[in-house]
């Protein structure tokens, strides 16, 4: 299993400096890669190796290996890009979307991560000291912080690159991890269903709710101060603007982690597995008034999903993924399927056999049943090699 840890570095003043040249040089050298690739109609890494390297090395400064991972960022943003587009997620060809995202060389931001390998950055875990190249020179014994638990992680399956990068003055490193499997639960005793919504943000079927009331209620808050910053436009207000800037983003994260950590201890403590819906392209099938849209756009499920993933992978829980159709409408007791059993957004009653209940709550005990069904059929578990920041 992939898994990501920020490490955060202490360098002086100096040594900051230095850094902050380094990916200030490697990204003005991408940008120009960039240029090249978009005028030639080419992402061919050969090519640009030819048209570039050299270049690179000799007006940026860049050693042999810093030039080869800026020339291979670019093919992969290029990569990237060829990918949206053949799914559609840029909107069709001849769209002012489309045109926007082919008619000009993609940029890269001026302190955008850069890749390291082990020949630029080498680790002395022991003494919790790096070894980084920058284009002032190399430089030693740079010391990195962290918890215990991702410093342990970090000494034993650290693998392959790490990206540099600056968030808010301060400094990190994005190593990756390659953590064994542990052994999977072959017999869960059942399956606890979540049913994710906007509402209640998570309801498992053990009848744990997790109120989405006090997130929404911020989230508005946020959105109506931002407008007001954006409408008043001032110094002042873009730099308080800045300081707000990502604090929606930080506080759903910090939700999403707690609730998924909480669903997956419930099913590894009594030995069961975890049922999600696939809601996969919820998005561009619900029609709803534009009011709605904010709303809907602002849900975090698929980051809920993929945190409830890889920590049920990390503890060995097994996990599927259900059909989410019409397990709003659908009765838990006799499995009756009618619009009319949801007389409002929290009530389900039953037309068929008259059972009442919160309708979150009894769309979680379908999703549990699915769940179960899903794998006694033979399907394996569906919990992903993910790559996340911890």
């Amino acid at each position: 299993m992939k898994l990501v840890l920020r490490i955060k570095l202490l360098p002086t003043p100096p040594q900051a400096s230095a850094l902050d040249a380094t990916l200030r040089a490697c990204n003005q050298a991408a940008n120009h890669v960039s240029a090249i690739a978009h005028a030639d109609r080419t992402t061919d890494i050969r090519a640009l190796r030819a048209r570039t390297y050299t270049h690179l090395k000799d007006n940026w400064n860049l050693g042999a290996q810093a030039a080869q991972h800026v020339i291979k960022k670019t093919k992969d943003a290029y990569t990237s890009l060829k990918s949206n587009l053949r799914a559609g997620n840029l909107g069709k060809p001849g769209t002012r979307r489309h045109r926007a995202a082919t008619g000009k060389p993609l940029t890269f931001r001026t302190h955008a991560a850069q890749p390291y390998d082990d020949r630029m950055l080498s680790w002395q875990t022991e003494r919790r000291t790096v070894s980084i190249w920058t284009t002032a020179g190399r430089i030693k014994h740079l010391p990195y912080t962290g918890s215990e638990e991702h410093l342990r992680l970090l000494d034993r399956y650290r693998r392959g690159e790490s990206d540099l990068l600056t968030h808010n003055g301060q400094w990190y490193l994005m190593a990756t991890l390659d953590i064994p499997d542990p052994p999977q639960n072959p017999a869960p005793h059942g399956f606890i269903g979540v049913d994710l919504g906007i509402a209640d943000i998570a309801t498992t079927s053990t009848g744990h709710r997790h109120s989405g009331r006090r997130l929404n209620r911020t989230r508005a808050n946020d959105r109506k101060l931002r407008t007001e910053l954006q409408r008043k436009g001032t110094r002042s207000a873009k730099r308080r603007a800045g300081r707000h800037a990502g604090r929606e983003a930080r506080r759903t994260r910090d939700i999403n982690h707690k609730i998924s950590k909480h669903i997956v201890a419930e099913a590894q403590r009594t030995g069961r597995g975890i049922a999600l819906e696939d809601l996969k392209g919820i998005r561009e099938r619900a029609r709803l008034k534009k009011p709605q849209r904010v709303t809907i756009n602002s849900w975090a499920f698929h980051q809920l999903g993929a945190f409830i993933a890889y920590k049920a992978r990390r503890a060995g829980v097994p996990l599927v993924h259900v059909n989410p159709a019409y397990t709003s409408q659908e009765c838990s007791r006799c499995h009756h399927i009618d619009r009319r059993n949801r007389p409002s957004q929290a009530v389900f009653v039953c037309r068929s056999c008259g059972f009442v209940e919160h309708a979150d709550l009894n769309a979680s005990h379908v999703i549990s049943r699915r769940g179960w069904w899903v794998w006694v059929c033979g399907a394996e578990s569906q919990a992903p090699a993910l790559t996340l920041i911890a």
